[in-house]
């Protein structure tokens, strides 16, 4: 691989619509973060690039929803999701937005400069149009069912349920998500990039220059390609976005794929100004899209294509893209409130901001879709971070201030420190080619078992037995402990920079670097270490059974709001109702069928005599003393049938709700018993 001299890290922008989940962080914002700290240790010059992507329907969409502008919306989700990054350690150098002054001056000028040289064609197309609202659908003001694997509810740039790009008049029984209407086809004039165009140069720069790439990123690549490349549309009719500038295009905006992506470079001229050019443009500086896996058509097709025909960029070395992440066995989705939010994450387990990057690490989605479970999240830190990490640290550092007043002991070490020096060196080598190659999963599994290590040199040597006899071999063993401690600084900063800055602290160190990990003096004898602090607590059953009943409840909301009345039987003559006999009767009785889980007895006037009716509504009445004394509506001429031994003499007519209990029908105002209902 060719050596840069900086690397340009670019993270992809989150539509600033709501907050950031847990699927955003394990497919670009963790990993990135990771790669980011890890340059950085290196010592290599680097920045990392992140902001919100204000534009696009769905802003428009909340905001028509809330009653509010598309400002009010950008504005405070932008603020929720950059205190959120910044809180959870996500080291941005710069973190902006598409609504700057600086952005619109520089997608104006981006689109005027190729439009300038002809590298656009005007089209007049057939586009859906909602004759209700008065205006064109674009992208997701449209829903229908996608042509490609049949889903309800696709939208019209994609299709959640198979990730597949699509085109708004691509969609089969396409309706309107402003009015519900179905809409019809209008003629509409746009601005295109001619993607064929530049097939060719795609060809050869992607399937022949970078077949190191990931395979999903690669092989997705090469299935477009395959199609062939057809002119994609960079604007639309719409009035939320940086208006088209050009005359004559009154009334349309960039595209939101054309407008998003070059917010990364201007959200690099805010940060360096004038000095952006050294990090889009010089051929020493390489370029990384850390993106999630459906946006890899965007990074490594439409935005190449951009900077292809400005010809003034360069082109970004890898996309190390990432695949999705569900949660509880179901797929993240916003709209059905299926997710773990980072800001309530972040309030609900205050100063735990490692205990998730350490998980979503540790399960990331990086060669398929992956579980986030909340069992296995509690698992992970009690049985790894606790019980292994965390365990040596506190093991080393209280032993050292039992045994030697918290003074860093001298060493002698043995051929049993030369040999673990030897395993800490041989995993600094593994770590370092699995962090250069992406592969954060097996780095973090490296950075484990070096943990590990120290805990297996502890349990060998025994120094607390050693103690009695030979405190010159018990300091040797501390002091290798601790010198082990502070490689663990260094090699987990990547991903527990909240860790390794305490861990430091503890030890009494400050600047550490990747060229550090592997020593072994690097706490120095005679130095004091600070008390014992521990770097992780256990999470108990019942933090763990809050999260999962509050998914529980979003579940039974989302069966709630999906809920829609059954279909109405098949036709009934008025000669047949007229058979039914509905009559009102007063419970006098009530109380639960021993044995039964579903039964409940009524004794009921009915005006005539009293009956008894069993009915299979015990499930929503946990008390069925509160039905003692209610009007409820029967059915007086069932014939008679016995149920756990019990005659029953009718049936009590109930409701069925939306989640599926039970409500007996009463009438609105007093009524004697017996009375008909018809």
């Amino acid at each position: 691989m060719k050596d840069f001299k900086r690397t340009l890290i670019t993270t992809a922008l989150p539509y600033a619509n709501g907050p950031v989940h847990i699927g955003h962080l394990a497919g670009v914002y963790v990993p990135a973060d990771i790669y980011a700290r890890y340059l950085r240790l290196r010592g290599q010059d680097v920045l990392m690039i992140g902001g919100s992507d204000e534009h696009g329907v769905p802003i428009t969409i909340k905001a028509r929803k809330e009653g509010v502008t598309p400002q009010d919306i950008v504005d405070r989700y932008h603020n929720i999701i950059k205190d959120s990054f910044a809180e959870f350690g996500i080291s941005f150098d710069v973190y902006g937005r598409t609504t700057s002054d600086t952005h619109r001056r520089v997608a104006s000028d981006f689109f005027r400069r190729l439009y300038d040289k002809g590298e656009f064609v005007e089209k007049t197309s057939m586009q859906l149009y909602d004759e209700e609202a008065g205006q064109f659908l674009a992208d997701r003001y449209v829903t229908g069912t996608c042509p490609h694997c049949g889903a309800e509810g696709a939208y019209g740039d994609q299709c959640e349920a198979c990730g597949t790009s699509l085109n708004a008049t691509d969609l089969v029984n396409p309706k309107s998500a402003i009015t519900g209407s179905v809409p019809v086809m209008r003629e509409t004039k746009h601005y295109y990039l001619p993607l064929d165009k530049w097939q060719g140069a795609l060809e050869k720069w992607i399937l022949e220059g970078h077949k190191e790439w990931k395979t999903n990123v690669y092989g997705q690549c090469k299935s477009w390609l395959d199609m062939g490349l057809q002119p994609r549309a960079v604007s639309r009719d719409l009035d939320w976005g940086i208006p088209v500038p050009v005359e004559g295009a009154e009334g349309k905006v960039l595209y939101v794929w054309f407008d998003a992506p070059i917010g990364y470079i201007s959200n690099t001229i805010d940060l360096v100004g004038d000095d952006y050019t050294k990090w889009w443009k010089d051929p020493e500086t390489r370029m990384l899209h850390f993106i999630g896996k459906d946006n890899i058509v965007f990074h490594c097709i439409v935005f190449p294509s951009m900077l292809m025909a400005d010809g003034s960029y360069n082109l970004p070395d890898n996309v190390p893209a990432n695949e999705f992440l569900n949660l509880e066995g179901d797929k993240i989705s916003t709209s059905r409130n299926w997710a773990v939010w980072l800001h309530e994450y972040l309030r609900d387990f205050e100063g735990k901001q490692d205990v998730l990057r350490y998980v979503l690490t540790a399960n990331a989605p990086e060669t398929k879709d992956n579980d986030f479970t909340w069992a296995d999240f509690q698992q992970r830190n009690n049985s790894e971070l606790v019980a292994i990490l965390g365990n040596f640290v506190n093991r080393a550092v209280v032993l050292t201030h039992k045994y030697f007043d918290g003074t860093v002991p001298a060493a002698n070490p043995t051929e049993k420190e030369t040999e673990l020096q030897a395993e800490i060196n041989d995993l600094k080598a593994k770590v370092t080619e699995a962090l250069d190659n992406f592969h954060f999963r097996e780095a973090l599994k490296l950075a484990m078992d070096m943990a590990r290590a120290g805990n297996r040199y502890l349990q060998e040597t025994e120094p607390w037995k050693l103690a009695k006899t030979d405190m010159e071999r018990t300091g040797t063993i501390l002091n290798t402990a601790l010198q082990i401690c502070a490689n663990l600084a260094i090699v987990f900063e990547p991903f527990l920079p909240f860790m390794s800055d305490k861990l430091l602290k503890m030890l009494g160190g400050d600047k550490i670097s990747w060229d550090m990990l592997g020593c072994m003096d690097l706490v120095p004898a005679g130095a004091k270490i600070g008390e014992p602090v521990l770097l992780f607590e256990k999470i108990e059953d019942d933090a763990i059974q809050a999260q999962v009943q509050k998914l529980l409840d979003t579940k039974k909301a989302n069966e709630l709001q999906a809920w829609k009345p059954a279909p109405v039987k098949a036709d009934c003559t008025y000669e047949d109702f007229e058979k039914v006999d509905i009559r009102v009767g007063k419970v006098l009785e009530c109380s639960k069928v021993k044995k039964s889980k579903k039964l409940l007895q009524f004794l009921i006037d009915d005006g005539m005599e009293k009956r008894t009716i069993l009915s299979g509504i015990a499930l929503s009445y946990e008390d069925p003393s509160v039905l003692v004394g209610k009007e409820v509506c029967f059915i007086a001429n069932f014939p008679p049938r016995k149920m756990m031994g019990i005659e029953s003499q009718g049936m009590i007519l109930s409701a069925v709700n939306p989640d599926g209990t039970l409500t007996v029908i009463s009438p609105s105002a007093p009524v004697a018993p017996g009375a008909s209902v018809g």
